[in-house]
């Protein structure tokens, strides 16, 4: 692939677009982002708060721990931190500011609003609307479809800012159906390093800071912990790191992480276990960049025809991508890495996402165990034949049966999930 052409700057911005900072379970965020956005349009704290959410991200803020709120979890915590401390601005790190004396204000607040909590349905699986009352102005916000996808602002029932589709802005983003194993793969060949440092220096340094975080304190069920309790094999190692990251985020850590897809556990299931071996194997820079331009465009590959939420387990795409970027680590061909991705997904796609918390970090090292074996077998040539259950014809038909299993056939087991956790 030529470095000049269009298609190889796309695959650049779409690394760009994807491996995002941010602070926290990104569900929280978003709602943190929301009323840190609607606060902005009014000259006065609201009174009354009223939070419209879809279900899955319920389901993902249910359990989960908000940074900078002195270790509360919750919907009206990310939008008390939202209003008395967020900075819209930043975004996904819009808690990133956060001082002492607001955590303890924002403790004060949500003693004295009043937080309404509705579920809603109204086509979009991601979806908010945060509305805040004050004594002389009402301003609403929503978002749509992606974590900072602003489709609507109103202040005073006065309309500022709206998109009739929430596609209008998401469209902006670059066409990620140019993404195929084999363009990902021929990308990763000719890629200039310089051209995605930047981007890789930050999630390695963000997303291996917080592992080693989680290894060192005592977060959760400290599942990185356990893991190296066991044993200490490189193949060990990179799924110990990976959960200890998942350990600290999903248990009140602010260290910050660079996300893929929408998700901080799988932005570090998608990078911690790859410098892992690439660091173990004396890999060379280049080699590591781009094995970790590999995992992460494979596992964004894998995400795109899921969506951002489900009732399928991100970490299963994002492992599978990190087996992948360990294949090409030791040279593995094209071939090699496409059945590595294949026999992961197939082995493990029933494992099912039941929001934000604790046990996510034994997720992530389930899927990245499955991708090691996934390897293994790859390179004894050994791979799952089509018609093996989702298995496809080719990779490229296999990715697209797993996400309509994911995107279609698993609505109703998502509906079930946000049933029993909100009943």
């Amino acid at each position: 692939m030529d470095c000049k052409s269009t298609i190889y700057k796309s695959f650049v911005q779409i690394l760009k677009e994807e491996l995002k900072p941010a602070m926290g379970c990104t569900e929280p965020i978003a709602l943190a982002y929301a009323a840190a956005t609607a606060r902005s349009l009014i000259p006065e704290l609201p009174d009354e708060v009223i939070i419209e959410a879809s279900g899955s991200l319920i389901k993902n803020v249910k359990s989960v721990y908000v940074p900078h709120t002195g270790h509360l979890k919750g919907i009206p915590a990310a939008v008390a931190a939202g209003i008395i401390a967020g900075n819209a601005d930043k975004e996904l790190e819009v808690l990133s500011d956060v001082t002492d004396e607001e955590i303890s204000k924002i403790n004060d607040y949500l003693n004295k609003c009043t937080f309404d909590i509705k579920h809603i349905n109204l086509g979009h699986t991601f979806d908010i609307i945060i509305t805040l009352k004050s004594k002389n102005h009402e301003s609403k916000v929503r978002i749509a479809d992606a974590h900072t996808n602003i489709i609507l602002k109103e202040l005073d029932g006065k309309v500022l800012y709206k998109l009739e589709s929430s596609e209008e802005n998401i469209s902006n983003e670059t066409d990620h159906s140019i993404l195929t194993m084999e363009s990902i793969y021929d990308f990763v060949q000719s890629l200039n390093v310089d051209d995605v440092r930047p981007i890789l220096d930050r999630q390695i340094e963000y997303n291996m800071t917080i592992a080693e975080e989680g290894l060192r304190g005592n977060y959760g069920a400290n599942i990185g912990k356990f893991l190296l309790a066991m044993d200490s094999s490189i193949r060990t190692r990179a799924k110990a790191y990976a959960a200890a990251g998942s350990d600290a985020r999903m248990n009140g850590c602010e260290l910050p992480v660079v996300i893929n897809s929408g998700s901080g556990n799988q932005g570090i299931t998608a990078s911690v276990p790859v410098v892992i071996y690439a660091r173990e194997l004396k890999s060379t820079e280049n080699t590591m960049y781009r094995a970790l331009a590999l995992s992460n465009l494979v596992a964004i590959h894998e995400k795109t025809p899921i969506g951002r939420l489900s009732a399928y387990c991100g970490a299963v795409s994002a492992g599978a991508g990190a087996g992948a970027g360990i294949a090409y680590l030791t040279g593995a061909s094209c071939e090699v890495i496409k059945k590595t991705v294949s026999n992961a997904i197939c082995i493990i796609s029933g494992m099912v996402c039941d929001g934000a918390k604790a046990s996510c970090a034994a997720k992530i090292a389930e899927s990245v165990d499955t991708a090691l074996l996934s390897f293994f077998m790859a390179k004894g040539d050994v791979a799952f034949e089509c018609g093996d259950g989702l298995v496809g014809s080719n990779i490229e038909e296999t990715i697209n049966n797993i996400g309509c299993l994911a995107r279609e056939g698993m609505v109703g087991t998502n509906d079930e999930i946000i049933r029993l956790m909100i009943k």
